[in-house]
């Protein structure tokens, strides 16, 4: 089937749909063995047992909103209010150590890749203990995707939904991304990632690398590196949402191709000129990174729309 075809037909569907208000917003805190995290809730006016999904970020400190130092788009903000005026409510949370959250911070030597997965499994428990909502669905951007598979796994969750999410252990992205580098940097750079997938750190990082490969970050490094998203997502058995944007000049449209390969419950579909932060872009790398601090851009309609199809069906789009 080609999804790109139908986009348009089901973005002047939902349009015509009556729009809902919302009318709370709440800051909501989860109290965890080692501090507390903190997000916000935002519940449409809608009946009891409304749909409700859980935002779960990308790599590096961001927020709750989807920003990180020098990065300001709000993508994950506008994702919340545009769900909601489907009846969709919705809760984005900044991360361990970052924001609200910043007392949640461990030690960076100390951090592990599940401990991020943990955090949003305790939050899709937190949730199923609302009495307003019905099915929760577990939303996954970029790195995210991967936490929310293990998350998906480890709580009850009706629907899990990959958006930019890579198809490939993250030492092979990391790899693929060297490709652009000098072969001085690629030499130095690749024996630290083989030594680092063996689950084995390095004593000594050239300076040029101690940004990526720094003592302290190896241990999450290795904690990362053991998880390949394909059979991560293979074991799901919830309805599976894959996105993918053309535009996107961090994680290529086989990645997604990849995870729907993975898992025979999962539909596949790739948004024409979507970028990495479901903003509208084109490919060229300099107009495509401005859209990362131009905060007043939407995101794109479509995405809005094919999400809000798939929750509202109970993880279906025809």
């Amino acid at each position: 089937m080609n999804w790109r075809l139908l986009m348009a037909t089901w973005l002047m569907v939902f349009m015509q749909g009556v729009a809902y208000a919302a009318v709370e917003e709440a800051v909501v805190q989860l109290q965890t063995a080692n501090g507390v995290l903190e997000g916000t809730l935002l519940v449409p006016e809608a009946k009891r047992g409304m749909p409700v999904v859980l935002l779960v970020a990308g790599s590096g400190p961001t927020d709750r909103n989807g920003n990180q130092p020098g990065l300001h788009h709000n993508a994950l903000l506008q994702l919340s209010g545009a769900l909601a005026q489907y009846g969709i409510a919705s809760l984005r949370y900044d991360k361990r150590g970052v924001g609200r959250s910043m007392s949640a911070a461990p030690r960076e030597e100390d951090l592990r890749f599940e401990q991020y997965a943990a955090d949003a499994r305790d939050w899709v428990k937190w949730l199923a203990r609302d009495k307003r909502f019905g099915n929760v669905t577990v939303i996954g951007h970029s790195e995210g995707a991967l936490l929310g598979m293990l998350a998906a796994r480890q709580a009850k969750v009706a629907n899990f939904v990959s958006i930019a999410g890579p198809g490939r252990p993250a030492d092979q992205s990391l790899q693929m991304q060297l490709v652009s580098q000098p072969a001085e940097i690629q030499s130095m750079a690749l024996p630290v990632i083989e030594r680092l997938k063996r689950g084995k750190t390095v004593d000594l990082v050239n300076p040029a690398l101690q940004a990526l490969f720094r003592p302290s970050v190896q241990p999450y490094l290795i904690s990362w590196f053991k998880y390949d998203p394909a059979k991560e997502i293979a074991k799901l058995k919830m309805p599976v949402l894959v996105v993918q944007g053309t535009a996107d000049i961090q994680v290529e449209e086989e990645d997604a191709w990849l995870l729907g390969a993975a898992n025979q419950r999962a539909t596949v579909v790739s948004i024409d000129g979507m970028n990495h932060i479901f903003k509208k872009s084109v490919p060229d790398r300099a107009q495509n990174w401005n859209t990362y601090t131009q905060p007043e851009l939407p995101v794109m309609p479509e995405l809005i729309a094919i999400l809000a199809k798939f929750i509202r069906q109970g993880g279906k789009l025809d």
